[in-house]
């Protein structure tokens, strides 16, 4: 039996940060919710948003230098 661990890290994480996101998001604006009241939820709601953007830039700009990468080990 053949087994890629690359593919199975690669789900892993994959798993692990939708994981992570879904309690960041769901579970936490969801606590806040309860806890503190709608206007709070929704400013907690924009924090997390304003903190996912360098993350997704970070991310990005990765992935661009890895397509870069492969395009140039191609030739």
């Amino acid at each position: 039996m053949n087994r890629d661990l690359r593919k199975y890290a690669k789900q892993t994480n994959v798993r692990l940060g939708a994981g992570a996101f879904f309690l960041l998001y769901v579970v936490g604006i969801g606590l806040i919710y309860l806890i503190y009241g709608a206007g709070a939820a929704v400013m907690g709601l924009l924090c997390l948003l304003g903190a996912l953007v360098p993350i997704v830039l970070i991310f990005l700009s990765l992935a661009l230098l890895d397509w870069i990468r492969k395009r140039a080990d191609s030739d």
